[in-house]
């Protein structure tokens, strides 16, 4: 991340058209390099673009919800000004997705029950969206 956001912001004539760096969560838990980013760069801006659980819905579990806490805390902890999902409602398959990626979500509509489920990094959001 480091590399990419210094060789733009580096360049004078580059990063005057730079608002920010935009993060996904591929490595999600490096949280330093957001503070490296920072450090480097303290005029400009770290949002979290996209971050989601895959391998499909996980209704019940709660380590999908204290990942997201664990990142959220981390990457606020590092500089980050904002923490956006990549979706926040899919289906019970864990879609749509044009791939086949299937994915968890805070909320899983069952489309064939006409069911909402609420999973924990549901609460974890809202935890986070109240008080910060």
């Amino acid at each position: 991340m480091f590399d990419r956001a210094q060789a733009v912001l580096s360049d004078p004539e580059a990063a005057k058209y730079v608002w920010g760096t935009g993060v996904h969560w591929y490595v999600s838990e490096e949280f330093e390099d957001l503070s490296k980013v920072h450090n480097a760069f303290p005029d400009k801006h770290l949002i979290f673009t996209e971050g989601c659980i895959e391998g499909g819905p996980q209704p019940g579990e709660w380590h999908t919800g204290e990942r997201y806490g664990r990142s959220i805390i981390g990457d606020l902890n590092n500089h980050l000004e904002a923490w956006i999902d990549w979706n926040l409602v899919l289906n019970e398959k864990g879609g749509p997705n044009h791939v086949g990626n299937y994915c968890d979500a805070p909320v899983i509509v069952d489309t064939k029950k006409d069911e909402v489920h609420y999973n924990s990094s549901y609460y974890y959001i809202g935890h986070f969206s109240k008080f910060i």
